[in-house]
């Protein structure tokens, strides 16, 4: 039995297709360069700025205490009194864990190595792979959808946001407090800061405010305006930011990309602004603060397999009075 080799009709098209140009003593093949355009945003500004701290165990535990013992006035001839003593509450939270992976095929890593032109990639895929863990990871911090500390209700972090919106006041002041469309953010927010720093039953000193650049830039159409704000502030290396004198001192507005804007009543929106005690924002971690990589057996077809775990919980100490939140409608 014999066979023949024919020739698809479609050959020299399907190898010219390859090529830019072809032309006597010249064939042009596809080049590119050997940089990626990436602006992927990896990280966002409260997940650089918490503060870490190792967890105690699972649940992570903290005392936190309400009250001191009381005190009165007597007859300094005849002195009564009533014995008292401090309230302190304990106070747990349940880690979460984030998880990304990425596999390597062999036969593509090596065709690529041998090309040549992206030797780097390898090494830049796991990179991305740790920044979707930490860019989920930033967030989650502000929006995580879980409703408890203590029972969970999804594998989410229980976001800041939430955790402050749905805390129980504690005291005569709001931790929530609600601007007319018509008000100024300004001066709201800085009477809201006076508010915190007015407490006498807890010393609040109130280091941050955050808001969505959106936001951010209602604030500054108001202060063009009335001329209200003049000072800057560096929040991480190489990030200035516009800084709003208060009673509590000189405040960043940190226009963070992860705090949302929501979509308000009559197709307004709802923004809101974060007036945070930096110090009792706490990111409870298991083992290291950073994503761990582990590279795990080879698959089936020689695939090499990358798993990045990153374990840990955010906590909000004293939500319900060292923190506050200014909400709007615009």
């Amino acid at each position: 039995m014999g066979w023949k080799l024919t020739k698809s009709p479609h050959f020299v098209e399907d190898i010219g297709a390859s090529a830019d140009f072809m032309g006597p003593g010249a064939i042009l093949t596809n080049m590119y360069q050997a940089e990626i355009l990436d602006l992927v945003r990896r990280r966002f500004y409260l997940g650089q700025r918490i503060k870490q701290t190792p967890a105690t165990g699972q649940p992570t535990r903290y005392f936190e205490q309400l009250t001191i013992p009381s005190a009165t006035f007597t007859d300094p001839r005849n002195i009564t009194t009533t014995p008292s003593t401090p309230t302190r509450v304990e106070k747990y939270a349940v880690l979460k864990g984030l998880v990304a992976q990425i596999n390597y095929s062999i036969f593509d890593t090596e065709v690529n190595q041998q090309q040549g032109q992206f030797e780097y990639l390898e090494a830049k895929d796991l990179s991305d792979t740790i920044d979707g863990v930490l860019n989920l990871h930033d967030r989650a911090l502000w929006t995580g959808t879980d409703t408890d500390l203590i029972v969970p209700t999804t594998n989410q972090y229980f976001g800041i946001s939430g955790q402050i919106v749905r805390a129980t006041q504690v005291g005569a002041v709001s931790q929530i407090s609600q601007v007319g469309s018509g008000a100024s953010l300004i001066d709201s927010v800085k009477t809201q800061v006076s508010n915190m720093v007015s407490r006498t039953d807890f010393e609040v000193r109130p280091e941050s405010i955050y808001i969505n650049p959106l936001t951010g830039d209602l604030f500054d159409q108001e202060a063009k305006q009335f001329q209200l704000y003049l000072n800057e502030t560096e929040i991480i290396p190489g990030v200035i930011v516009k800084a709003l004198p208060t009673q509590a001192g000189i405040l960043p507005l940190i226009p963070d990309a992860a705090l949302s804007v929501l979509t308000g009543n009559g197709g307004l929106r709802l923004h809101a602004m974060f007036i945070l005690s930096d110090g009792l924002i706490e990111y409870h971690w298991l083992t290291n603060p950073l994503p761990r990589v582990f590279q795990l057996g080879l698959l089936s077809n020689l695939a090499a397999q990358f798993t990045v775990v990153k374990f840990g919980c955010v906590i909000v100490k004293g939500p319900a009075y060292a923190h506050s939140v200014v909400l709007t409608e615009r």
